[in-house]
This record gives C-alpha cells, structure tokens and sequence, in this order.
C-alpha cells in the first residue's frame, strides 16, 4: 500500500484518509469489514443498574467462569481466568515467562510477536511448524487469522507435550474457534504446557464488552490471575458474558447462520473476480492482482477491507450483514467494470 496500513476496525484512520461517506456521495455511513466480528451480535439484556455502579461481586466472576466452564467444556474451573479482553492476556503472558526463544506461526494477528518482543524474548516467525523446532514458547492462531488455517488438535497436544518436556508452552489463540467447537483444545485445559485464549469478541460480536478468557494449567492461572489483580472485569461484562456463554440456543442458530453466511460471501467475491483462498466463518480471505487499487476503491466508497503490507494481492473482507451484501457486491461490480 503506498500510504500507512489502517489498522483493523480504525476507522479514525479510514476517515482521515478516504473522507467521510456521505461528504463521497455515499448514503449508509462506514461500512466496516476489517475486523472479522459478528455482524448480528448477541442480543443481550442490559444488566442491573448496580452492576454498574458497584465493584464486582465474587459471586459475579464465579458465575461467568461456571458459564464458561460450561461452554468450553472445561471440566476444572480453576483453569479459566476472565480478562479484560484476550489482548490484555496477550500482554500478561510474555511477563509471567523468563526470557527465551518464541517463535510465532505467521502470517497472523500481528500484536503476538511484538508483546513477546516488548518483554525481552527473542521471536521469529516462521509459516509452518516444523520450523518450530528450536522454540521454547509457540504461539499461533487456531483457525489462523487472516487465511482460516486450521491445526489438528492432536497435532497441537503433541507439540505441547513436547514443549512442555523443555520447560516452554504452547499458546492458541482460539478467538474465532466458538464457530467450529471441534478445533478447539479448550476440552483439554489444564494440560501441562499448554495456554489457550477465548475472547466474546468475534463469534458473539461483543469486541467493546473487552471480555476474554485464559484457560490453562490451574498453577499457571493462579497466578495470571493475582498479575492482573483484583476487579479485573466489570460488572457489566461479567453480567452479559454470563448470558452470552449460557445461551446454547443462540450459539447453535449462530453457527449455522454463520456458516450460509459465510458461503454467500466467497461466492460474491468469486462472482466480482477475486479469488477466495482461505478463511473462516467470519471472514474471507481473497486474492486479486490489483487489491492495492481495489481497497483504495472500497475506501471511497466508504467500505473498510483488511490489507496486508506483507502479502499485496491480499484482501480480508469481513462478513456483511444481510442489509449491507447488495453495497459490497454493488462496490466490487463497479470495480471490475473500470
């Protein structure tokens, strides 16, 4: 891209560069498909006034972690600790683990290598896990953000018992895993040597509620959990994420919805010349030979795409609600007809 990347879901940035819709001639405002978050978001029910205005109750953190115990599958609720969203355990992590080698599974979420950077252990990223060898700590994605590639759960245990022989850790990031339970490890937390990440951000649709979830070994928990200290949620997220994760009806209907969703939106991309080359139920990633000029295109008509210096010919396009496929399919027609 010939200006500075825009980060995913600023669209601070996508105004100071594109303009405002409306000032374009573009009626409906942003619409914001970098970031991969549900577009039908959980339909929850404003908590208790109090819950506002107090400190969080014990009682309250207890519900939400028997709610995810639940939804996760994990059988030792000592091995959960609610967060402030998964970044901030991201951030935790690198400072509860002396200084070593970390080697991070790429192209992916590009906030994992320099928080491990930023604590003083040495990273490097390499595209498949063999080049892991050498690594004390691994970090990756399970399905990977941005291509949607997905690890075998037998082949992550066997990497973490093998880290683990070592002294090191195997952390997954699941944040978009709530749509496909099956790749998930969260039924095996506690597991030596292994550190998994949940978020209600992407699935649930809740990026602002800043509500994420570590699972792993009960010790290892215990003291993440003493780092962030005390009130470490607030009572509004405590009440709604205990909704949400108690809700399987509308996890169910979601993941089947999703999935059509998601069909509709490789099929749109195919039918405006991109080709779909990864992705998951949230999002598509594509490629095409001009997505430098495609995604300055989408930018002044107001829509926000995910571009990648590293990879030039790619595009992450975020799932539409159903009332904005007809503008997207509308923008990228109007492309390939120049």
């Amino acid at each position: 891209m010939t200006d500075a990347m825009i980060h995913g879901g600023d669209l601070a940035a996508a105004r100071a560069r594109f303009g405002e819709p409306a000032a374009n001639g573009i009626p409906g405002g942003w619409l914001d498909l970098s970031t991969g978050i549900n577009p039908q978001p959980y339909p929850f029910l404003a908590p208790e006034p109090a819950a506002w205005q107090r400190l969080p109750q014990q009682t309250e953190v207890d519900a939400l972690i028997d709610a995810a115990a639940q939804r996760y599958g994990v059988a030792d609720r000592a091995c959960i600790v609610a967060a402030p969203g998964s970044q901030a355990i991201l951030q935790w992590l690198p400072r509860l683990i002396l200084p070593t080698q970390v080697t991070v599974l790429g192209p992916t979420y590009g906030e994992y290598a320099p928080t491990w950077r930023a604590a003083e252990h040495g990273v490097t990223t390499v595209r498949e896990l063999s080049g892991a060898t050498n690594a004390t700590v691994v970090v990756l994605a399970n399905p990977n953000n941005p291509d949607g590639h997905r690890y075998p759960p037998e082949v992550l245990l066997q990497l973490a018992e093998g880290l683990h022989a070592r002294g090191g850790w195997l952390v997954v990031d699941e944040a978009f895993a709530d749509a496909d339970p099956q790749i998930s490890l969260a039924r095996y937390a506690g597991t030596p040597g292994l550190i998994l990440l949940r978020s209600l951000g992407k699935f649930y649709g809740l990026a602002g509620l800043r509500l994420g979830f570590a699972l792993a070994p009960a010790g290892f928990a215990a003291r993440l959990a003493a780092a962030m200290g005390p009130w470490a949620v607030g009572g509004p997220a405590l009440a709604i994420g205990a909704q949400a994760l108690n809700d399987a009806a509308w996890a169910a209907e979601t993941r089947a919805r999703l999935a059509l969703a998601s069909e509709r939106l490789a099929g749109l991309l195919r039918q405006n010349g991109l080709t779909a080359i990864g992705g998951t139920a949230l999002f598509q990633l594509a490629r095409h030979p001009e997505a430098a000029r495609l995604y300055e295109h989408l930018g002044r008509r107001g829509i926000l795409v995910r571009a990648f210096d590293g990879q030039p010919d790619w595009l992450r396009f975020g799932l539409p609600a159903a009332r904005d496929a007809g503008r997207l399919d509308a923008a990228l027609a109007a492309f390939s007809t120049h």
